[in-house]
């Protein structure tokens, strides 16, 4: 009898052994074995300010124009702060103003109906020692500045304009006619094949000069003037802030990226609005690099480069400052056209973590949910948790993971493993219909480091070609739909390993369900997955072997 129940006990201990152990598993697999999951989202704490008002009339400012309003609205800035705090008020009207320092416990709002004109005078920015991706570098003082403050806001329904027109160079073949043609009539410098406008001679120095944008050793700001028009602004710049809160502005036309925040805490952005050209070459919408409890909603992003991206420092200089950006939220946010919808990288050497992006649609952009890197950068981008995405009339890929950016992708060459080199894992995205994109699907790692730990569910993606897995490991794609319009070939593997497919759904006139690359391609499952809709069901070249693909229906 005794031996009987301990024997039952030692069932029991076993089978909870492996409920807890199969909890776990599940946890991890939804996003739950962190601190944060969906049902517990990382919080931003929203500044609060005293109900003091501060009206830029009060201080000389005059609404004409014409009348540069800097020394009035900064004035107005530092009274607020310095009688602890309150709202600074910009009314109605059309303000111009040179760039603009923010100081804590200050709400800077932009009235509905209010212009904010960042001047067309570049002589008003003078240079300061500033940040290009991750690098000290010298730049014109950006329109709107906070460097370590606390209790900060910028809100309101009014514009932030930045002028950004005067300070980028741009091709004709991204003009129409008759904007040309304006432009050149503008001044500037015209290229000797007539092809590309530039604002000024300056900024034409400082293209045909190497490593103006970084801050060398021994060089003072004073170095630089040659060149000061090509060093151009970021239009707002926050930087070591702490409760910072953007809030239903509209922030355009900015001269390189436009919302950069740095090495903040408790960031929230809600409701707010930027628009810059689709021709706005480093027209990122909003950069969130190295920050710390962030939240993005309701927002709507139309930008010349990417649309929502988190960074964390660039190459050696981010993985000593090594600090990532970490627990973040992105939801209810619409980005029309830009490189990217939802982005990571490639700056990303301090690492990315802890992010959850929902309920978000891109239409028009390059690629949808984009995360790339390349050798050298270092850092690791995990635990990124995104569901419920609407894209449509995607450029490219509807999703890319890529490891070589900007760089060409010689799968031959392996060098060795360091804290140069990058890593994606543990990414659960869920929940995806795509209608138009060139590719539904891209994974492409390193030879010498996989992407890791990809994990797509419950998508229909309707586009031209189907899925690249190159130099992946452990990718599960489940209820996963490609309607593509070229049947050639559906899926391609490259040295790829630990892959399932499960209930994997294809047009009925498929060439090729798989094409199988590589020597370290094993372990690919296909489960409940109609292989018989396909002419053929897989090809093995370049040393794949015929094992490494395992079909169970």
């Amino acid at each position: 009898m005794v031996l009987k129940i301990k024997y039952i006990k030692m069932r029991l201990n076993k089978a909870l052994l492996m409920a807890n152990l199969f909890f776990a598993v599940s946890a991890l697999v939804l996003g739950q074995s962190n601190k944060y999951s969906w049902t517990n989202l990382p919080a931003a704490e929203i500044p609060h300010f005293r109900n003091d008002t501060f009206n830029i009339l009060n201080y000389g400012a005059v609404a004409d124009g014409i009348t540069l309003n800097t020394n009035s609205i900064n004035k107005t800035i530092d009274a607020c702060s310095a009688k602890g705090g309150g709202v600074v008020l910009i009314p109605q009207g059309y303000w111009l103003t040179g760039p603009i320092v923010l100081k804590s416990n200050v709400n800077l709002h932009i009235s509905h109906a209010a212009v904010l004109q960042f001047t067309d005078d570049k002589s008003q920015y003078p240079l300061v020692l500033g940040d290009f991706e991750g690098h000290p570098s010298p730049r014109n003082q950006s329109p709107i500045t906070g460097f370590n403050l606390t209790n900060i806001a910028i809100t309101g329904e009014g514009i932030i304009d930045g002028h950004g027109e005067v300070w980028r160079d741009i091709g004709k073949d991204r003009l129409i006619e008759s904007d040309w043609k304006k432009l050149v009539a503008s001044g500037g410098i015209i290229s000797e094949n007539g092809k590309e406008w530039y604002p000024s001679q300056s900024y034409l120095n400082g293209l045909k000069s190497k490593n103006v944008l970084n801050m060398e050793s021994g060089k003072t700001l004073k170095d630089y003037e040659n060149v000061k028009d090509f060093l151009r602004p970021n239009m707002v710049v926050l930087n070591g802030c702490k409760k910072v809160l953007l809030q239903n502005t509209t922030f355009q036309n900015s001269p390189a990226w436009c919302l950069h925040t740095i090495l903040c805490q408790e960031l929230t952005v809600q409701g707010v609005h930027v628009r810059n050209n689709w021709n706005a070459h480093n027209g990122d919408a909003i950069d969130v690099e190295s920050c710390k409890d962030v939240l993005v909603e309701g927002s709507t992003f139309d930008a010349g480069d990417d649309g929502i991206c988190v960074k964390s420092g660039r190459d050696e200089e981010g993985r000593r400052r090594g600090v990532p950006t970490e627990n973040m939220v992105v939801r209810d946010c619409i980005v029309y056209r830009a490189h990217g919808g939802f982005v990571i990288g490639s700056e990303m050497s301090g690492g990315a973590k802890n992010i959850f992006v929902s309920n978000c649609t891109f239409i028009g952009t390059d690629i949808g949910l984009r995360f790339k890197t390349t050798r050298g950068r270092g850092g690791v981008v995990e635990k990124i948790f995104i569901k419920n995405i609407s894209m449509k009339d995607i450029i490219h890929e509807a999703i890319l993971f890529d490891m070589y950016y900007q760089v060409k992708a010689d799968k031959k060459e392996m060098i060795p493993v360091s804290d140069a080199t990058p890593q994606f894992r543990e990414f659960y995205v869920s929940n995806v219909v795509c209608n138009g994109a060139e590719k539904a699907i891209m994974v492409r790692g390193l030879p010498e480091m996989s992407i890791k730990g990809i994990h797509l569910e419950n998508m229909t993606l309707k586009t031209q070609y189907g899925v690249d897995l190159i130099e992946a490991e452990d990718i599960s794609l489940k209820n996963v739909t490609i309607n593509t319009h070229d049947t050639n070939t559906l899926v391609n593997i490259d040295n790829g390993s630990n892959i399932i497919f499960d209930n994997l759904k294809y047009n009925d006139n498929t060439n090729l369900l798989f094409s199988v690359g590589g020597e370290k391609s094993a372990d690919i499952k296909v489960l409940k997955t109609n292989v018989l809709a396909a002419k053929k069901k897989a090809e093995f070249i370049n040393g794949a072997n015929e094992k490494s693909l395992k079909i169970s229906n």
